[in-house]
């Protein structure tokens, strides 16, 4: 990979407000980070960490009467989509940018077929005729693992399986030919079979069509089957940031480490004392001063609680590494 190549998505210092009547909430504060092309990087943390409002924002992909005011940059192949008028965001979502939704059944139009729900978007974006879209609707089907596609294409979702709408909906993603893929939790509520075949599914895609993939989880399986780069978010921040390696196998971070201790394991014995995370996150209604973490860290000073972390380069490490904790960072110095 030449790291001299602007990478198709750039996010600087993104932050995202969420207004009502009563009160404003801000669900992601000052986020960078980005993804090069034929990259993956994996965006985990807790439920209503920000983790989907941070991707799906900049996209106008949030619900339906949500007032959301973004601040910062989030540059797609140089252009900030921020910044972008309805025609052009619309042009890029689906095209430059493909989405994997997180329930596929609720994505999918329950009254209308698989194949025009297929069809209709790569004649909007690759300009093809209505029967080269069904011909390239088959074909990605086939590409992602439906067999008979085009008895698929005359399918209503609710005739599908779990697993089977699952790679409708990343047939959808990928129908654009899209330099950047977001998937959100794309193998939630899939039985364990199906999970590891649908990340299968993702990497087989990734190396032949060369996209950068987003990948929106709280699944360090997956984490580890699929991304090069790990993003840990917490409370709408970045708190780690990483080779999947370095991450994984050395978190700096301590909401990191608590998140691996969290995860059941096979090899530890039946009787050893299950390490969570205590505590609850944050109410993001409320200002934050200071770490978010340090109300559940066992490793919080007083200054923790009231001066805000930026993200540091962690020393000794074998790629770019960046924690926002300097108390773990001055230990790995």
């Amino acid at each position: 990979m030449n790291s001299t190549t602007m990478p198709p998505l750039e996010v600087d210092d993104f932050t995202v407000t969420l207004h009502t009547p009563t009160l404003s909430v801000r669900p992601v504060d000052g986020v960078s980070y980005s993804v090069q092309a034929g990259e993956v990087l994996a965006v985990v943390g807790e439920s209503g960490s920000g983790k989907t409002i941070l991707n799906m924002a900049p996209l106008d992909l949030l619900p339906v009467g949500v007032d959301a005011e973004m601040k910062g940059s989030v540059r797609f192949e140089g252009r900030d989509l921020l910044n972008m008028s309805t025609s052009e965001l619309e042009a890029v979502r689906g095209g430059g940018i493909g989405v994997v939704f997180q329930d596929p059944l609720s994505a999918l139009n329950p009254v209308r077929k698989i194949g025009r729900q297929l069809t209709e978007g790569i004649e909007r974006h690759l300009g093809l005729t209505p029967t080269q879209a069904e011909n390239r609707t088959a074909e990605l089907l086939t590409l992602v693992g439906l067999p008979d596609p085009k008895s698929r294409m005359q399918q209503y979702p609710h005739e599908l399986s779990g697993g089977q709408r699952q790679r409708v909906g990343i047939a959808m993603g990928i129908s654009g030919e899209p330099r950047v893929l977001i998937a959100d939790e794309p193998t939630t509520a899939l039985d364990v079979t199906v999970q590891a075949q649908i990340v299968e599914l993702l990497k087989d895609l990734q190396k032949r069509m060369g996209m950068a993939i987003v990948i929106i989880t709280h699944d360090f399986g997956v984490v580890s089957g699929l991304a090069d780069k790990v993003a840990v978010m917490y409370a709408g921040r970045l708190s780690e940031l990483g080779s999947v390696r370095d991450v994984l196998i050395d978190p700096a971070h301590p909401y990191t480490r608590g998140l691996l201790q969290s995860v059941p394991s096979l090899t530890v014995p039946m009787d050893t004392k299950f390490l969570g995370l205590p505590g609850q996150p944050p109410n993001m209604a409320y200002r934050i001063e200071g770490c978010a973490f340090a109300p559940r860290c066992i490793e919080a000073r007083a200054d923790c609680h009231v001066n805000r972390p930026s993200l540091l380069s962690v020393p000794h490490s074998a790629s770019d590494r960046l924690a926002a904790c300097p108390v773990i960072v001055n230990q790995f110095a």
